[in-house]
């Protein structure tokens, strides 16, 4: 385990592909995998509770089909919350890390997507109950089987890190970061992954540039305007560079199911922000300049 897996910089986030947003059909789905490989996207983001524990499915019935090598793909999937939906009996939304619960979602998101390993597994979100001696149980099996290759967290505290590599060592943080929601940069989340040599990954990296209209967008909209041209890019090229910049080696994760905006994503990747154009860009966001 912790080979440091060759994720591409710009990951594509499938929870929208299934039943929480495009319901695409196989056919689509096979069409935007070959569309992302094209473009040098060769990871993908799952949990097992997208689409209400659908999503891997129906990506695997498309994986199977598309005549794809399991090597040209970068596996990532997420476990633990325990969400209230028809496939589940749960009656409360909760997070279950018991050692037998962490290997049967493990298990489960191998059989729906079709593969013989994951490259990544993750924690979804931190639970107040878990226990680093009962996961670090759970992972060493995963990996001594060689179901998974790679272990990380998601939406994890510096201190929950921590805690659980104290017990299995941790590859992965993804957590929110993007122009609009940066507090990772300033909560110990960012300088953590580096000084641990982790693979930070965002997930919204957009924020709500495109979602919100307030005063912190409309700054932010500003603020870019004089950089369109100066970097022949578009606003959401800006926003992904503008995260890329950090030196933590950010990999934003991005859930447009749109073959141009992907092809946009990955222009951002080429995009060096001069470094008064990246704090214009932050001072926007704050609304008032750094300290």
């Amino acid at each position: 385990m912790m080979s440091r897996p060759k994720f591409s910089r710009i990951i594509s986030g499938t929870m929208t592909w299934g039943k929480w947003g495009k319901e695409m059909d196989r056919a689509g789905m096979i069409s935007l995998l070959n569309h992302c490989l094209d473009l040098g996207i060769n990871s993908f983001d799952h949990a097992d509770i997208y689409g209400g524990y659908t999503t891997e499915e129906a990506f695997g019935h498309a994986f199977s089909k598309s005549g794809i090598s399991r090597d040209h793909l970068r596996l990532i999937s997420k476990c633990g919350i325990q969400y209230i939906c028809d496939r589940r009996p749960n009656t409360v939304k909760h997070y279950d890390y018991s050692k037998d619960y962490i290997i049967e979602s493990a298990e489960a998101s191998l059989k729906y997507l079709q593969t013989d390993y994951l490259d990544l597994f993750l924690l979804h979100r931190p639970s107040p109950l878990m226990h680093p001696q009962e996961v670090m149980e759970a992972i060493a099996k995963l990996a001594q089987e060689g179901k998974i290759i790679d272990f990380g967290v998601s939406n994890f505290t510096p201190s929950q890190v921590d805690l659980i590599s104290s017990e299995v060592p941790v590859m992965v943080n993804q957590v929110e970061f993007s122009i609009t929601q940066f507090e990772a940069m300033h909560d110990g989340t960012l300088d953590q992954v580096m000084i641990k040599k982790m693979i930070p990954m965002a997930w919204s990296p957009l924020g709500t540039l495109f979602r919100n209209d307030n005063e912190q967008t409309e700054r932010i909209h500003a603020a870019m305007e004089p950089l369109l041209d100066k970097y022949d890019a578009t606003e959401d090229q800006l926003a992904l560079a503008w995260i890329l910049k950090h030196p933590a080696d950010v990999h934003p994760v991005v859930g447009t199911t749109n073959p141009d905006r992907l092809k946009r994503a990955i222009g951002a990747v080429s995009i060096d922000l001069d470094l008064e154009d990246w704090f214009s860009l932050l001072v926007a966001s704050q609304g008032h300049k750094v300290p």
